[in-house]
Formats: structure tokens, sequence, C-alpha cells
């Protein structure tokens, strides 16, 4: 089953990215920077996801992202799935924090149980072939939304339509130039049909 390391985030000011993810989420390995210049306008096509298991601890995440400088896209609000919100680093990465959980059920803390990167596809079934035949295995899909297996992956994958996914996220779905994101997993080097790139995982952290 394939397997996703990390991400690595292209911003930049290196040292202010760092900054901002040391105060913000604690996600040790699993995202890395890299210092780019590559132009970049509007919204880069993805957004990462942190899941936690109970309200409290979106809020807490919520909150030092905002207190380390990320702008809100969507305020935190409790909806018919869940309890979440989504904000923007000043890298220019989106990242929504969420729970299906309706209340806290253990002391508030900043625990991230799982990490999820949606892509927006311009072409949701053309995608999804392609990743299909490079042996990912397809866990749920329906309308223009794609979820794979990802096994004991630190880090979820999925597909959503690109204007969908601008729209969850809070921003206007167009954007030109560089994503400023690369996958690290063991499927090998390859672009995908929206112009994502897949790298090996780095070899020292």
């Amino acid at each position: 089953m394939a397997h996703i390391d990390s991400v690595t985030l292209e911003v930049n000011d290196l040292s202010t990215a760092r900054s901002f993810y040391d105060a913000a989420f604690d996600l040790v390995d699993r995202l890395h920077l890299r210092e780019t210049d590559a132009p970049t306008s509007g919204f880069r096509g993805y957004h990462l996801s942190l899941i936690s298991s109970q309200p409290g601890d979106v809020n807490a995440l919520f909150d030092a992202a905002v207190a380390a400088g990320a702008t809100v896209l969507k305020p935190v609000t409790k909806s018919l799935w869940g309890h979440g919100g989504v904000v923007q680093a000043p890298d220019g990465a989106i990242w929504k924090l969420a729970t299906s959980a309706k209340k806290d059920s253990a002391p508030v803390s900043h625990k991230i149980d799982e990490i999820v990167l949606l892509i927006g596809s311009d072409d949701v079934s053309a995608s999804k072939k392609f990743y299909v035949e490079r042996g990912l295995t397809v866990g749920k899909s329906f309308g223009s939304y794609v979820d794979f297996k990802m096994g004991s992956s630190p880090i979820g994958f999925g597909l959503y339509k690109r204007s969908a996914l601008a729209k969850d996220g809070g921003v206007a779905p167009e954007g030109t130039g560089s994503h400023r994101i690369a996958v690290h997993s063991d499927l090998g080097e390859f672009t995908d049909p929206d112009g994502f790139a897949w790298e090996p995982a780095p070899v020292s952290r």
C-alpha cells in the first residue's frame, strides 16, 4: 500500500516559515520547508487538514496558528459534520483544522491525530485513474471526491474538484504558477495531471 512520508512546502522566507510552524503546529518530521522564488498567485490547488479528536484541540491549534501569524479564512464553527475552521499560513499554505466530535472528552491539547492532503483536480476522474495506475487503492469515491486507502501512512491523501476545494477553504478558485508543495512517498518521482510534484522521501531529517 502506498505510503506518504511527508510533504515539503516551498516558501519565500525560510526563517519566517520555520518560526510560524514551530509556534503553530507540532508536525515533527512530516513537514519540511525549502526556499524558492517560483512565481505563484491565488489558490495553489490544495489544502492540508489537521484532524484532532475533540473541539477543544481544534480551537487550541487554530488559536496558536492565528497567534503565530496565520490569516483566518474561515473562523471555527460547529456544523452537522463536526467542528472546524481554516487558516492560511504566512507562506500561503491553507490549513484546515477539524474534528468530527461534538464535545470534549479529555483535557485540551495541541494533539494532531491525522494529517490529510487534499489536491484540487480539474478532472477528478482522470486524476483518480492516474493514481490508481501508480498503485494507490481507492477507499471512498463519490461525485467529485476521492479518498485513497493509505494504510499506516502518516499522511492521508485524497482528490477533490478544484472549485469545491477552494470553496471549502474559503478562497477563490483562480490561481497560477507554482503549487509550492512536493509530496514525498514510496511511489517514485513524477508529476500528476494537475502539476503536483511527487518526490522520494528526504534522506536526512
